[in-house]
């Protein structure tokens, strides 16, 4: 495989694929394919070695890269886990999902999740650690609704860190392979809680065996210094620890004769639990890693495809391999589309030339428990971004503790070089407000540094995004295009949170104490502009 073809977006080639759902329509005589799907939890398509990171070692997904397709241009439509998830597992964008759009939601009874379908057609199903999450799924009919499948939970290991989850993960797989009936096929949902928050500082040194200068590049919204550098390789030991897994359960289907008719598929939810990173709608937020694996079904492995895939495209893909009609399903329409024709290496019918993203509301943070919405558009290149609510603190307010933005070595640095009039220009970048519309020039600004919106040369090309944009959200009945968006901060929390943070604010206190989400040192006496 030729690494140079993964490294920058500037190089890859942006044609796709689009359309309504397609598939193959009723179910088959064939033989369903089983499905191992592999979740990570916040981690940025930069940072797996497929792709050229030197400093990361991913030998499983890089496997699953070789022996299949890797794919340069897949994104999540909405950069947090819950409404990241809600998109996957029911094929649609989260703006469409009702209060699935939100983070920490009750998941609507009005959408089946393609894992119920399997379940319904013969899959048995199951999933280990973090599947739908965080959120409520509800109850049909007095039964608790299992949107990935059944728990297998019941094994645990010594973790390496304090960070780790002591769940084992490729325990748990042995016991749901176990388990199965022999004459079913089968979906797993490897759902990691790396490289979530929070890690055990100096681990990525004093364990995973790195030297903080083998990072060849820090992005340029935060400070370059040790501190930064130690977190990152903290995020990046946990990255790994996520791969074991994943090479246990490849050697365990190997074990079992299964692993040629079964589809693996890697990616993660959203983009590393960074500043500007999780939470926004950037490069670094929603550019997700993904490659897919399977022996028997895929023409010609070891290819990058450069193809537009969104994860709307998850749910019609999975019906699609298992022959069973989206018609005939129960779930709701979805835009997203079958990625057969890609794995079989065929001319796309219908090419996608853009991806759509979007966010409603998030964490806690903000008077009434606002949102920030946003909707984006990624076309020939170019991302660009509506912020509907200017006015509102993009990472949740100051007084709260940036509650949008994890708690992080990182995070607490920066607010530092600001609080102590060191250093405004990183607080601004990360925490600071944003202006109404974004434009950045992907190719040569990942990093979405430099806003082209208000520049003349680009006047064109803005009103033309924004009209593809306008219109194909309109298409899909989007409440915020249609007038209607303040319904997302209508909705309510999952009852059985317990971090409402902004009520015990206006109540006349702020609790500053340690959570995942906030350092007690992350709180602002007062908001700065």
């Amino acid at each position: 495989m030729n690494k140079t073809l993964f490294i920058g977006l500037g190089i890859l080639p942006l044609c796709g694929c689009s359309g309504e759902v397609q598939n193959s329509g009723e179910k088959t005589n064939r033989q369903e394919p089983n499905i191992l799907f592999c979740i990570a939890d916040d981690a940025s398509f930069q940072h797996f070695s497929a792709y050229g990171c030197r400093w990361i070692s991913t030998p499983g997904f890089d496997r699953v890269a070789r022996e299949g397709v890797l794919f340069t241009n897949a994104y999540t439509p909405n950069a947090k886990s819950g409404p990241s998830r809600a998109c996957i597992i029911t094929g649609r964008n989260s703006w469409q999902l009702g209060e699935a759009a939100n983070h920490i939601s009750n998941f609507p009874a009005t959408f089946k999740s393609f894992v119920e379908v399997l379940g319904e057609n013969g899959y048995f199903t199951g999933y280990t650690a973090k599947g739908w999450a965080p959120g409520n799924p509800g109850v049909i009919d007095g039964k608790p609704r299992e949107l990935t499948g059944k728990a297998f939970n019941n094994k645990t290991t010594e973790a390496p860190t304090s960070g780790i989850n002591k769940s084992d993960y490729a325990g748990n797989f042995t016991d749901f392979l176990n388990q199965k009936p022999d004459d079913s096929p089968w979906f797993f949902w490897y759902g990691s809680t790396e490289p979530h928050r929070r890690y055990q500082y100096g681990s990525g040194v004093n364990l995973g065996g790195r030297n903080i200068n083998q990072i060849e590049k820090i992005p340029g919204f935060w400070p370059d210094n040790d501190t930064v550098r130690n977190d990152m390789l903290d995020y990046a030991f946990e990255i790994e620890y996520f791969d074991k897994q994943l090479v246990k359960m490849l050697e365990e289907l190997e074990k079992r004769g299964e692993l040629n008719n079964t589809v693996v598929v890697v990616t993660s939810d959203n983009g590393m639990p960074f500043p500007r990173c999780k939470g926004l709608e950037y490069e670094y937020s929603n550019h997700m890693p993904l490659a897919v694996m399977w022996p028997m079904g895929i023409k010609e492995p070891g290819r990058a495809s450069g193809d537009y895939v969104s994860f709307i495209d998850f749910a019609p893909t999975f019906l699609d391999m298992a022959g069973i009609s989206w018609d005939k399903s129960g779930m709701a329409s979805s835009p997203g589309r079958s990625l057969l024709d890609i794995l079989a290496n065929e001319k796309i019918k219908t090419p996608r030339s853009f991806i759509l993203l979007g966010q409603e509301r998030h964490d806690y943070g903000r008077p009434l428990n606002q949102g920030y919405p946003i909707r984006s558009i990624i076309k020939d290149g170019f991302l660009y971004q509506i912020n509907f609510k200017p006015d509102l603190w993009p990472a949740g307010n100051p007084e709260t503790g940036y509650l949008n933005t994890d708690g992080s070595p990182t995070k607490t640095l920066i607010l530092n070089l600001h609080r102590n009039g060191i250093d405004y220009s990183f607080w601004n970048k990360c925490f600071g407000k944003h202006p109404d519309e974004e434009l950045y020039n992907l190719r040569i600004d990942p990093e979405c540094s430099i806003n082209l919106a208000g520049q003349p040369s680009y006047q064109k090309l803005k009103m033309e995004l924004k009209k593809t944009l306008s219109d194909e959200l309109q298409e899909q009945d989007d409440p915020r295009i249609k007038g209607n968006g303040d319904v997302f901060d209508n909705y309510p929390f999952n009852e059985s949170a317990d971090w409402n943070f902004y009520e015990r604010y206006v109540n006349g206190e702020i609790k500053k104490y340690q959570t995942g989400w906030v350092e007690p040192g992350d709180y602002e006496t007062k908001p700065f502009e």
